[in-house]
């Protein structure tokens, strides 16, 4: 694999194309591929950044979405809908697309620490990229999450 080509935009700079592709992984992996049935639009998508990763035919293979302080959480920057298409887990990417999220949050939100809500199963993942945990494990959506907080200092 040559590496994704990444793109970031504010939801309104989004084509359709686009905003379609988002779903589309979405679903295929929260919604199906996890059983998770849940209301993935929850209007904060229009108040944030997308960032995107595309291979070289144009699909989408990694996303998130950045969102400012006061959206997720009232004192916190926060990178959400963290995701990589089943086929390029395990190639690194998923690191890249973080990596990203992070210089760019800390870029746009300088003032800010990043909180997440991490699935458990990558705790340590996340833990690899600077994020630690904060209070008790819950469900969300009936799956084990974490809150984690990166300090801008370590980013």
């Amino acid at each position: 694999m040559n590496g994704l080509t990444y793109s970031f935009k504010y939801f309104r700079e989004l084509s359709a194309t686009e905003v379609y592709q988002i779903l589309q992984l979405r679903i295929e992996v929260f919604v199906v591929e996890q059983n998770c049935p849940y209301q993935d639009c929850d209007d904060k998508d229009f108040e944030a950044n997308h960032l995107m990763g595309y291979d070289g035919n144009g699909m989408l293979k990694t996303y998130c979405r950045i969102l400012a302080p006061g959206v997720s959480y009232p004192e916190y920057a926060s990178i959400g809908r963290v995701i990589t298409a089943q086929s390029v887990r395990g190639t690194g990417e998923g690191r890249v697309l973080m990596e990203r999220a992070i210089q760019l949050t800390l870029t746009l939100y300088p003032d800010h620490d990043i909180k997440i809500s991490a699935q458990s199963y990558a705790l340590p993942f996340y833990r690899s990229l600077g994020f630690t945990e904060y209070g008790d494990e819950y469900l969300e959506d009936d799956i084990p999450h974490m809150a984690m907080i990166l300090n801008r200092a370590k980013g």
